[in-house]
C-alpha cells in the first residue's frame, strides 16, 4: 500500500514555481477573509453607512442575503471619482493619516467593496449633499462598468446581487435561508443598540423584521432602543451602568441578577461603538456578577467601553471582531466595579418576571373557574388543582380567631411599616410562604431561600473583616464519611476553618468537629459536613480556597438559614423583611432564584374584573 505521508503520495512532473497570483485571485482570497457569509457583508455596508454619518438606513435581503443585499442611507454620499476608487483595495476614507493604532471608524481596512465585487454582481449608486444627480458604478464579479449618471437622493445605496456566485463552492457551505436570516438580524441589532440615534429598517422576508426609530441621545434613549430589541422583561429590570476612570468610560444596562437566560446570547458588549466578543469583558461580567446568578445562567446586559482610539487595538481580526486593549486590568477592573456598583445598589430588588409568571398562573387557574354561577370544567389540569388546593388552604395567621367570629383574623399591621418596600408581614402560608402587604402590592416571600442569602451575606461580611466567629462545641462531633471524603475535608481543613468550621480527621472513615460558624447557630452539623464532603472531593485546595469559595459559603448558609415548614412569629417575619431591606442582593437566594414575588394591587384587581 502506497504511503500517505510523503511527497510521493501526490507525484508532480515539474516542481512548483514561485508567482505572482492575479488581481482577481488576489480579492477573492481576500473576500474568503473578510466575508464568511451574508451577515458579513450587512456588518460591512452598514459600518460604511455609519461612517458616512447616515441617520437612517434601510436593510432588505432575500434568499438570506445569497440571492439579494441592499443597503441604502442618508449618509454624505461619494462623488463619481470617489465611486471609482473605492473599488481599488486598500482604498479608504477612514485612515486620515494612515496611523493603524488610531482608529475612530468602524472600517478602515478598504478592502469589503472590492472583495465582494469580486464574488458577485455589485451596484454603488451615491449622491452627495447638493449634486445634482447621482453617480452609479457597477461590478460584475470583478468586471467593472465605467461610472455612469443615476437617479438617488442623497446617500448612498449598495446592491449585492448573487453573493459567491463566482465561487460556487462556498455556497456549500452556507446554512439553511433561516440561519442566514437569523444571522443577518443578529448583526443589525447589534449595531443598532451601539447606535441609538440611527433609526434602522430591516426587512429580510421573515415575518418579524426590525423597524427602530431613531433615539434622543443620552440614557433614556439608549435605554428605549436596547428595550425595543432586547424586550420588555429587560426594560423593566435594567439597571443604569456608568462609570469613568482614567480617559477610560463604561455605560449601558445591566440586567437585575435574576433576570437570566440558559446561553449568553443577550450579553451585548461593545468598544467605541463597535460590537466585539472579547473574552476580557465577558469575564469581566462573569466576575462582576459572581454568586449572584445560578451556575449555567448568563444575565442580560449591553455595555459600552469608551476610550481613546490609541489605548486599544482593532486591528486583530479581519472581521475586526475582537480587540486588544493597552491596559486590560485597567478595562477589567472598572468593568467589574461598575457593574458590582449598580447591583449593590438595586439592593433586595428582584426581577419582576417572578410576578408575570404568577400571574399567568392566577389567570389560568381563574379561567378554569366559572364565576359566573355555571358549571365549573369537571377535570381541570393537574397543574391548576394543584394551585387551587395551595390556594384555598388556611392561612397560619397570626392572631386566628374562631371562623363563627366576623372580626378580621389578624391586627391591623402598623401604618409605617406599609410605606416600607417589603410591606408589612400579614400571615405565613403552609409555614414556608410569608404574605406581606404593602400600599400598592402583595408580596410573597420564600422564608428560607431569603433567609439563606442574609446568613451568606453575614458569612461573606466576615471573612471581609478578617474571619468567621466560631462556636466551640461542647462534645466534638463526630460524623461518619467515605475515605476519599475524609481524605478531601483534611486536604482542605485549613480554608474550612477561615469559614469558622474547624473539624480533623478522625480515622480512615470519619470526622470530628469541633467549632462551627457562630452565624450558623444550632445547625445539623452532619448534613453539612457530609454535603461539604461532596463538594470537596476531586477539589484542590487552591480550587477550594478560591474558585470553590462561594460553593461552601452557601453550603454553610443553607444550613444555617429558616428551613422551610418552620412556622414563625410575627416578630419574626417581621424581622426578615426588615433585614432583606437592609441586605444587598436579597432578592435572590444563593442558587439564583428570586427570594419574593410583588404581585401590585392594579394587576389583582384587573385579575379580579374590578379594572
Amino acid at each position: 500500500m502506497p504511503s500517505c505521508r510523503g511527497p510521493e503520495a501526490f507525484p508532480r512532473e515539474d516542481p512548483l514555481r514561485i508567482r505572482q497570483l492575479t488581481p482577481e485571485t488576489i480579492n477573492r482570497i481576500a473576500a474568503g477573509e473578510v466575508i464568511e457569509r451574508p451577515a458579513s457583508v450587512v456588518k460591512e455596508l452598514v459600518e460604511n453607512a455609519l461612517d458616512a454619518g447616515a441617520t437612517d438606513i434601510d436593510i432588505v435581503t432575500a434568499a438570506g442575503g445569497l440571492s439579494l443585499i441592499r443597503v441604502t442611507d442618508n449618509g454624505y454620499g461619494m462623488t463619481g471619482d470617489e465611486l471609482a476608487l473605492a473599488l481599488e483595495r486598500h482604498a479608504t476614507s477612514k485612515l486620515a493619516d494612515e496611523d493603524l493604532f488610531n482608529i475612530s471608524t468602524l472600517g478602515f481596512r478598504g478592502e469589503a467593496l472590492p472583495s465582494i465585487g469580486s464574488i458577485a454582481f455589485l451596484s454603488l449608486t451615491s449622491r452627495t449633499t447638493g449634486a445634482s444627480e447621482a453617480q452609479e458604478v457597477v461590478v460584475d464579479r470583478g468586471t467593472r462598468q465605467p461610472v455612469r449618471p443615476a437617479a438617488l437622493n442623497p446617500g448612498t445605496r449598495v446592491e449585492v446581487r448573487e453573493l459567491f456566485s463566482a465561487t460556487p463552492a462556498r455556497l456549500k457551505f452556507m446554512k439553511s435561508e433561516r440561519a442566514e436570516n437569523m444571522a443577518i438580524s443578529e448583526t443589525v441589532k447589534r449595531l443598532a443598540m451601539a447606535h441609538p440615534s440611527v433609526a434602522f429598517t430591516l426587512t429580510t422576508g421573515e415575518r418579524a423584521g426590525l423597524k427602530v426609530s431613531a433615539q434622543p441621545a443620552g440614557p433614556d434613549g439608549h435605554l428605549a432602543r436596547l428595550g425595543r430589541i432586547m424586550g420588555r422583561d429587560f426594560l423593566d429590570n435594567a439597571l443604569e451602568i456608568g462609570a469613568v476612570r482614567e480617559g477610560v468610560e463604561i455605560a449601558g444596562f445591566a440586567g437585575l441578577p435574576t433576570l437570566h437566560r440558559p446561553d449568553p446570547g443577550q450579553q451585548y458588549l461593545f468598544v467605541n461603538g463597535r460590537p466585539v466578543k472579547d473574552r476580557l469583558l465577558v469575564g469581566a461580567v462573569r466576575a462582576a456578577y459572581g454568586d449572584l446568578v445560578p451556575k449555567g445562567r448568563y444575565p442580560l446586559l449591553a455595555l459600552t467601553v469608551t476610550l481613546p482610539p490609541g489605548e486599544v487595538d482593532v486591528n486583530v481580526h479581519p472581521t475586526k471582531a475582537e480587540v486588544r486593549f493597552r491596559d486590560p486590568g485597567r478595562v477589567r477592573s472598572l468593568v467589574i466595579g461598575a457593574v458590582r456598583s449598580a447591583l449593590e445598589a438595586a439592593g433586595h430588588r428582584a426581577s419582576t418576571t417572578g410576578a408575570v409568571q404568577a400571574f399567568d398562573v392566577l389567570s389560568r387557574a381563574a379561567s378554569a373557574i366559572d364565576l359566573s354561577g355555571g358549571r365549573a370544567p369537571a377535570r381541570p389540569s393537574p397543574d391548576l388543582r394543584g394551585f387551587a388546593e395551595a390556594w384555598q388552604a388556611p392561612f397560619d395567621a397570626f392572631d386566628t380567631v374562631s371562623s363563627a367570629d366576623a372580626a378580621p383574623a389578624a391586627a391591623p399591621p402598623a401604618e409605617g411599616l406599609l410605606d416600607r418596600p417589603l410591606g408589612a408581614a400579614r400571615a405565613q402560608l403552609h409555614e414556608t410562604y410569608i404574605v406581606a402587604q404593602t400600599r400598592g402590592s402583595v408580596v410573597i416571600v420564600d422564608q428560607h431561600a431569603a433567609h439563606e442569602r442574609l446568613v451568606y451575606e453575614r458569612i461573606k461580611q466576615a471573612l471581609t473583616n478578617g474571619g468567621v466567629a466560631r462556636q466551640a462545641l461542647l462534645i466534638p462531633e463526630v460524623v461518619e464519611l467515605d475515605s476519599d471524603e475524609v481524605t478531601a475535608l483534611v486536604e482542605h481543613a485549613a480554608g474550612y476553618e477561615k469559614l469558622g468550621l474547624v473539624l480533623e480527621g478522625f480515622g480512615p472513615g470519619a470526622i470530628l468537629v469541633r467549632e462551627t460558624p457562630a452565624l450558623l447557630g444550632e445547625t445539623d452539623i452532619k448534613g453539612l459536613v457530609r454535603d461539604l464532603a461532596r463538594e470537596a472531593v476531586g477539589e484542590t485546595e487552591g480550587g477550594l480556597l478560591e474558585a470553590r469559595l462561594a460553593a461552601v459559603c452557601s453550603t454553610m448558609a443553607c444550613h444555617g438559614s429558616v428551613r422551610a415548614g418552620r412556622r414563625l412569629t410575627a416578630e419574626e417575619m417581621n424581622a426578615l423583611l426588615r433585614e432583606m431591606e437592609a441586605t444587598p442582593h436579597s432578592g435572590q437566594c444563593n442558587h439564583g432564584r428570586p427570594t419574593y414575588v410583588e404581585l401590585k394591587l392594579t394587576d389583582i384587581e384587573r385579575l379580579f374584573g374590578r379594572r
